[in-house]
This record gives C-alpha cells, structure tokens and sequence, in this order.
C-alpha cells in the first residue's frame, strides 16, 4: 500500500495532581514535538464543561501552536458550528490562515461538545441552532473561499483560505460532507469503530467533487498507544480504561495514574468494558500497533489516519508518537 500519513488529534487531556492550565501548555509542547516527528497536521478538539477533556476554544489554541511551528498543518477537530455564527468562525479562521499561511485546517461537526445544558450556556437556541447545521456549513464554505457571500467580506481577504473538514461519526456527516465537496473525519474512537465502513462508502458514493476537493478525501482518528513493549503500553493504557469505566457509572474527572489504577484494580462488574475496549484497541510496541494501523488503512481504503493518544505521564505519550513516526518513516 502506498505511504501512510499520520496526524495528531490532541484534547488537553487534564491530569490527577496536576492543573487544568498544565493540560493547555503541554498541547503547546506536544505540538512542536510532533511536527519535530513529521506528522502531518495537529488538530485539537473543542469540549465545554468537562472535568478532563479541557480544550475549549480550539481557535485560541491553535493560534499558539501556529507561532510555534513552521511546518505542520493545525487545526480544529473541531469547532462546534451550531454554537456560533459561521461568518464569525469564517473570520477567526481567515486570521489563523494569516498568520500561518497555508497551514489551517477548519474542521467543524454538529455535536454540542457537552451537555445539553452547557450547550444552551453558549447558545440558547441550541437545539434549533444544529438543525440548521448543513445551512451553517454552506455559508462556511463559502466565507472561507470567496471574498464576497451575501454581500459580506469575511475579514481578512487574501490568496490562502483554510481547508474546511467535516467531522462526524455517523452517516449523516458522511453525506454532509459528500454533498459540499469536502474532506471527512470519521471519529472512530467515539464509537470503537463502529460504522466506519458504512458512513466512508457512503461518503466515496455520493462524493460530488468541488473546484478545492475535485476528489473525496477522508480519513479516520483512532485512540491508539505505542510503548517499547506490550506490557508497558498496556500498563500505560489503564489511565483510559479506569476513565471509561467510570464514565459508564456517571463519573468523570482527570485521568488517573495507571500505577495507582493497577494497585486498586477492577470490579467485576467493569471487567466486560475493559475487555471490550481491550479486544478493539490499538495498543502494544511500535510494530503491533503499526502494523494494527496499516491493516485498518488497508481495510478502509485510507492514506491518511488521525492518532489521538492519553497517557498520564506527557513522557509516556510523546514517546507513543515518536514510536510510531519511527515505525512509519515519517520525514522529521
């Protein structure tokens, strides 16, 4: 198969001990870590009101990481559109794309990022708001690649406009996606997996090509964690597994250490979702996990996937990553 291109989603995972302000800088660190690596793009996710996922305006963020890097594509994975006016989000990513001309990747997706209660905090008229998402998307579309939509310039103009994205884990991002002519990211971590093949053909089926995207790209981003050996990347895993765990119970917090996690264990009753999520996860030494992740591009007809990885020790995950450049040849 061809060469394979690897890019980072990083969600300003916050960590038992350590503050939420700790979690923000080291997306900073890792970014520059990556590009370092060779990967090809380093997105972060916009989430309101959680305990652990604590990146909350994408837009700021990347602007960081954009003056800190030179090379590497940067992005949102993403903005929740509904919560706000596409014209303004046009604005604020044609300020990104001129600061890093070139280099901006706009992903949006329909979900609230929270609960419905905080989504009604940042909109009011949220749930009418994501109705009128594939409305928002058009006039996106169009902000971000003329210099005039309704009569309103989308400030400031220029010959580079940032590449718009669909991010779903459905087959109705999928479509969406087809119908505008875009990229899609299928989140395949959300759902283990689950329907990814469905939504990806539907997308290359209705694919109806557009003057940027004269053919469909998609690509998947998938939880996945390298160590030197299969013990330790398991070991390093158990910070994901005790989090999911207690998410099934109602309860959400920072990422715990997996030293602890392990002396304390599981109860029985958590056993079949952490067998679930061990039977599907992309976790061992750099060349199972490579080889995990070739087969999946291979099944799904990719030559691109998004890795987004959590470890309680920062050292744990840069290494995970450079791990799998390494496996990949990617060029530093």
């Amino acid at each position: 198969m061809p060469q394979l291109s690897l890019s980072v989603l990083d969600q300003s995972v916050s960590l038992a001990g350590s503050t939420e302000g700790a979690a923000i800088r080291d997306t900073l660190a890792l970014a520059q870590h990556c590009e370092g690596l060779g990967y090809a793009r380093f997105w972060v996710s916009e989430h309101h009101g959680l305990p652990t996922i604590i990146g909350s305006a994408p837009e700021i963020l990347m602007a960081a990481i954009a003056a800190r890097t030179t090379r590497i594509r940067v992005g949102s994975a993403g903005v929740m559109l509904p919560h706000y006016s596409a014209l303004k989000v046009a604005e604020q990513f044609r300020v990104l794309e001129a600061l890093a001309p070139g280099r901006i990747d706009l992903g949006v997706g329909r979900a609230p990022g929270g609960d419905m209660r905080t989504a009604r905090a940042l909109n009011p008229n949220a749930q009418a708001a994501a109705d009128d998402f594939p409305e928002q998307v058009r006039d996106l579309q169009a902000w971000t690649a003329l210099p005039v939509h309704q009569g309103i310039s989308a400030h400031p103009l220029g010959p580079d406009a940032p590449e718009l994205w669909i991010l779903g884990s459905s087959n109705y991002g999928a479509q969406l996606a087809a119908h505008f002519g875009l990229p899609y990211a299928y989140a395949y971590f959300f759902v283990d997996g689950q329907g990814a093949d469905e939504a990806l053909a539907l997308y290359r089926r209705l694919y109806r090509p557009s003057e940027r995207h004269p053919q469909a790209h998609a690509t998947v981003c998938v939880w996945a964690l390298a160590a030197d050996t299969h013990e330790e990347a398991t070991h390093h895993a158990l910070g994901r597994e005790r989090w999911r765990a207690d998410r099934a119970r109602g309860v959400i917090g920072p990422l715990q250490s997996p030293d602890v996690i392990a002396s304390r264990g599981f109860a029985a009753d958590e056993w079949p979702t952490v067998e679930a999520m061990r039977r599907k996860a992309f976790v061992g030494s750099g060349a199972q996990v490579a080889d995990q992740l070739r087969a999946l591009a291979l099944e799904l007809q990719l030559d691109e996937i998004v890795i987004n990885t959590w470890a309680f020790d920062p050292a744990a995950r840069r290494h995970s990553y450079a791990l799998l450049a390494r496996e990949f040849g990617l060029a530093a």
